[in-house]
């Protein structure tokens, strides 16, 4: 194979790459999100500078993906925190765990998405939308919302999930010290809200050492969505390279 043809592979193996080039279009995403209020001095341990912490808020996410161009079926969960970069309100993922070895490869390699393998599931339960999230055979956190008991404005649907959203990308080099250490920024366009819902929501977060999402702790329950989409994940650019 010729160095043109090695550059244009978006990954390997080269014979098989793990996922293909995108854009990423997502068909019937489907979210429930919880946001809620935890302990400050926990979260700014977590937030890397330069962004800062405001208002100590977490929205945890369980995301059904059915319908992932180049990643096919997939659920993810995971937490994202409220921040402001540059005097503009925005969100930092700090961690996802999903099931789709693609979109793992793909999210780190090609991005900066904190992503690790996990066994999240979002249904419905009678008249219960229902979010876990289990890693390995453990469960650690069990999100539950009445379903569908008020609707949203497509403006509150949007604004859960279109501000900017901040990622920090490490890569070591091959003499372990960093090579890559950047904070990259992304942001959700094209977005299609098919219906969006509001209800009573509760969440609890258990204890693990290699999944600690209770180290940022429940302290208050500020809202709860229930959103379904179409939606595109652009390109990440770089906001701040902490080697340069």
């Amino acid at each position: 194979m010729d160095i043109g043809s090695i550059l244009r592979t978006p990954s390997t193996p080269l014979s098989g790459p793990a996922y293909p080039h995108g854009p990423y279009r997502f068909v019937s995403r489907e979210y429930l999100n919880i946001t809620y209020r935890t302990d400050p001095d926990a979260m700014r341990a977590v937030v890397p500078e330069p962004l800062e912490v405001e208002e100590p808020l977490v929205r945890f996410e369980v995301i059904r993906m059915p319908d992932s161009s180049g990643l096919g079926d997939y659920t993810e969960s995971g937490q994202v925190l409220r921040v402001r970069y540059q005097g503009e309100p925005a969100d930092y993922i700090h961690c996802m765990y999903l099931d789709n070895g693609p979109a793992i490869s793909l999210g780190r390699e090609a991005s900066a998405y904190p992503k690790k393998l996990g066994k999240p599931r979002l249904y419905t339960d009678s008249d219960t939308l229902v979010g876990t999230l289990d890693y390995g055979a453990l469960r650690v956190a069990t999100a539950t919302m009445g379903f569908k008991h008020g609707t949203l404005s497509e403006q509150e649907a949007a604004a859960e999930i279109t501000a900017p959203t901040y990622m920090l990308k490490v890569v070591p080099g091959y003499d372990g010290a960093p090579r890559i250490c950047e904070l990259v920024r992304s942001r959700i366009t094209d977005l299609t809200i098919r219906g969006a819902w509001t209800g009573p929501a509760r969440l609890q977060l258990f204890e693990h050492a290699l999944a600690p999402l209770a180290d940022l702790p429940v302290r208050e329950v500020v809202k709860a969505t229930h959103l379904l989409t179409d939606l595109t994940l652009p390109r990440a650019a770089i906001a701040h390279d902490y080697l340069g």
